[in-house]
């Protein structure tokens, strides 16, 4: 009798608790192991950006110190945040907890997805199925989902952000939100989306980065409103892929803007303007940097999720350009694997 296969192990790089700090009112990312290093390697710019005196840096020096500690600790704490949700959350919308459905997916959707699994599909016929935002940025926008499902998805997202369950913050940058792994909607709706939708039309548009061998994913829903986050620094994603969808509410500003592959030499020179259209999905490599010009009025909720393919990335760590070093972890955590991969192209840095 066959025994069953043993669950597939994620891994961070260890890199997670090091690299890529955000500290938002200096606008920078910053690599942070003890005081010393940090004063030789950020001095000159911390102070053009007005840290200028002992309390400013000891500010810093705490603050990321903590940010450190949390990022050690956010395995843990997301698992048992998942735990009590679970055992004691009560869903304004259980349908939305059911499998995902063809009908919550927009008709322009479902028609791209299968051509792209056909014989014989090519990215040709693709685009013509796809809006083209930016042939030389390799950006493209679809209808992701139907009006309806926006709706629902939004009315669980709000009971549950109105409840008194406990709450992660969706990222290092974006402190109102929703991790979905922790509110249950990984399995029912983010990995059938990868699997039976996205990686097949990803493997067309994006075959250099992996497109056709998704195999874990980082789903959230982030949140602009007056009083909290309004706008989002220029970054760029821990993930081979990403997948932005507007799912509302009413809202003005807040558009995208994307430069260049963050390896490039003036990555940020004319950056490129995408207004949100609610219910489409804006599709994008990981490596673009972007960011989100301020909300202007309404409240703005997108769902984003970071599609990874440790075929690529257990190569090269994206965040820290090394060789990872594998940190065993929970569930997807950071889409590194312990196993050797298959043979796929690297993406292309020009």
């Amino acid at each position: 009798m066959a025994t069953a296969a043993a669950p597939r192990r994620f891994c961070r790089c260890a890199c997670f608790c090091s690299e890529n700090l955000y500290v938002a009112r200096y606008g920078l990312h910053l690599r942070f192991r003890d005081e010393q290093q940090l004063r030789q390697d950020y001095g000159p710019i911390l102070r053009s950006r007005g840290c200028v005196n002992t309390e400013d840096f000891q500010q810093l020096l705490v603050e990321l110190e903590q940010e450190v500690e949390r990022r050690r600790r956010l395995g843990q704490e997301s698992a048992a945040r998942k735990a009590l949700i679970v055992s004691s959350y009560c869903p304004a919308r259980p349908d939305i907890y059911s499998a995902l459905q063809d009908a919550a997916l927009a008709p322009e959707f479902l028609a791209a997805v299968k051509y792209s699994a056909s014989p014989g599909a090519d990215l040709k016929g693709l685009l013509q199925r796809l809006e083209t935002v930016s042939e030389e940025k390799r950006i493209y926008r679809v209808p992701v989902f139907t009006a309806s499902f926006c709706q629902a998805l939004l009315e669980e997202l709000e009971h549950f952000e109105q409840s008194d369950m406990p709450k992660g913050r969706p990222n290092t940058m974006n402190n109102y939100g929703v991790l979905l792994h922790e509110l249950g909607l990984d399995e029912p709706l983010v990995t059938p989306l990868r699997e039976r939708f996205l990686q097949p039309l990803m493997g067309l548009l994006y075959p250099d980065c992996g497109g056709a061998w998704l195999d874990s994913h980082r789903a959230f829903v982030v949140k602009y409103a007056p009083g909290q986050d309004r706008e989002l620094g220029c970054h760029y994603d821990n993930a081979e892929l990403t997948l932005n969808v507007a799912l509302g509410k009413a809202f003005t500003g807040g558009s995208l803007y994307f430069g260049g592959l963050f390896q490039a030499p003036a990555a940020l020179m004319q950056p490129l303007e995408v207004e949100h259209v609610v219910g489409q999905g804006v599709l994008h490599r990981g490596g673009q940097l972007h960011g989100a010009r301020a909300l202007c009025t309404g409240e703005r909720w997108n769902l984003v999720i970071w599609l990874r393919a440790s075929a690529v990335r257990n190569r090269l760590c994206p965040m820290c350009c090394r060789k990872p070093d594998l940190v065993d972890d929970e569930g997807f955590s950071d889409g590194f694997t312990r196993e050797e991969p298959p043979m796929v192209d690297v993406c292309a840095l020009t």
